[in-house]
């Protein structure tokens, strides 16, 4: 059938039309992150304290609170970037890239099923995060409005990036005691809560070691947690393993993990990891998502039109995984690990309660000052103490109502920047008796 040019038409057929809902203008607003802002508080305490120390233990970025990533890698990532050009790269990022992924960071066995076009580069973790929420909506269930089920306390952007794009979040069940470790009952709970409003869950989200609580989850846990929730129907199960480099014991090894599943319950599976805190790449912008082939071409064929990693970010990556990631990250995982033996015996001293396990972050429970000074959690808390007594923390009410009465401490400092910033924390907390 032939149209007039004076007709307009739509770009796809009607059967594929995105259909008329007004949820847009009922969404509640996102709220800016306030994560970038916490420490801007610090300046009031040096304007009426010049030449003291102040401590930043809110920082979840090792660029700024330690020497972030080695000169000499980023000096060989430059000359990888003159010598490759600057033209289009795939969407996916590069050949090379995902093939150094495969063989010299995770090692990958190809007897599992896995190789290069399991890798997708990202523009960073939220990059990542963003197209593997947009997958679980449209590969799980189909539908707009489904949810993303994330831990009673989770990281900030994991409540509004879903959200961002149309997924509904879901707080699962947990208990302080227990870190608000998701278990297989509250998963279970979660999916009969969804259908209660007519919805289903389309991605669970386990994260390791976890931020904002510091939690560490046992490889076995993870295992039982993800066929809970494969069992109980949800469609895809995304491992956000940024941290998993920072630590004194082994970092996960990917081929033993995936050996627990079986070749149908991989397709399900979905696992982001990269270099923006094991190497401090910040605003390098690089992450990597391993996932079935078919889920990746579907990611690949919405990056191409919209967002797709630099070349010089795969490079950095590229660099430090040739020279071997250990080594290679070297200057943020020691200072980390050796604030965190520093860390526990200290905040047991002071008789803080706290979860600590294997990452950047300690979560402290403050709700004794909280009630002591009147305030109703601790958002107040994060200006009282840099303003007053040069320290910078993040409030844990600003991830849900349950870390009301939590504090995060980042300890990917220096020992002594650690020391200083619990010694601060200490002499805060105890002028609010």
């Amino acid at each position: 059938m032939e149209i007039s040019n004076t007709t307009p038409v739509y770009a796809v057929p009607d059967k594929n039309l995105i259909p008329v809902n007004p949820f847009l203008k009922d969404m509640q607003a996102i709220p800016p992150s306030r994560m970038f802002l916490i420490n801007k508080s610090l300046k009031v305490f040096l304007e009426k304290n010049p030449g003291l120390p102040v401590f930043d233990a809110s920082q979840g970025d090792g660029g700024a609170s330690l020497p972030g990533v080695p000169k000499e890698i980023l000096e060989k990532a430059t000359q990888l970037q003159i010598e490759h050009g600057t033209a289009y790269d795939m969407p996916f990022g590069t050949d090379a890239y995902r093939k150094t992924v495969v063989e010299k960071y995770w090692k990958l066995d190809a007897t599992l099923g896995y190789g290069p076009a399991n890798v997708l580069g990202t523009c960073g973790g939220r990059d990542g995060l963003i197209k593997a929420y947009q997958t679980m909506l449209h590969l799980g269930h189909g539908r707009e409005g489904d949810v993303v089920a994330v831990s009673r306390v989770p990281w900030i952007s994991y409540n509004w990036g879903p959200y961002g794009v149309g997924a509904n979040v879901l707080w699962s069940p947990g208990d302080p005691e227990t870190g608000w470790a998701y278990s297989e009952d509250g998963i279970n709970e979660s999916v009969k809560f969804a259908a209660q409003s007519g919805r289903k869950i389309a991605g669970l989200v386990i994260t390791n070691p976890d931020n904002p609580t510091g939690l560490t989850t046992s490889v076995e846990r993870q295992v039982s947690l993800a066929k809970a929730a494969l069992a109980a129907g949800i469609p895809f199960v995304l491992f956000d393993w940024m941290y998993h480099y920072v630590t004194d014991e082994s970092p996960m090894d990917l081929n033993s993990f995936l050996a627990n599943f079986s070749k149908e319950e991989r397709k399900q599976l979905m696992f982001l990891d990269g270099i923006t805190k094991s190497l401090g790449g910040s605003n390098i912008r690089n992450c990597h998502l391993i996932a079935d082939e078919e889920v990746v071409k579907f990611i690949v064929a919405r990056a191409s039109h919209t967002v797709m990693p630099t070349f010089y970010s795969l490079a950095v990556a590229m660099v430090a995984y040739d020279m071997g990631y250990s080594n290679a990250s070297k200057s943020i995982v020691e200072p980390t690990n050796q604030s965190r033996k520093v860390l526990k015996p200290l905040l047991e001293k002071h008789g803080l309660k706290h979860i600590i396990g294997k990452g950047y972050y300690a979560f402290i429970n403050v709700g004794d000052y909280l009630k002591a000074k009147g305030w109703a959690d601790s958002e107040p808390l994060g200006q009282y103490l840099a303003e007053n007594y040069g320290v910078a923390i993040v409030p844990g009410a600003y991830f849900s109502p349950f870390g009301n009465d939590w504090i995060r401490f980042s300890y990917a400092t220096p020992e002594e920047r650690t020391i200083g910033a619990v010694n601060r924390l200490v002499e805060g907390l105890k002028s609010l008796l």
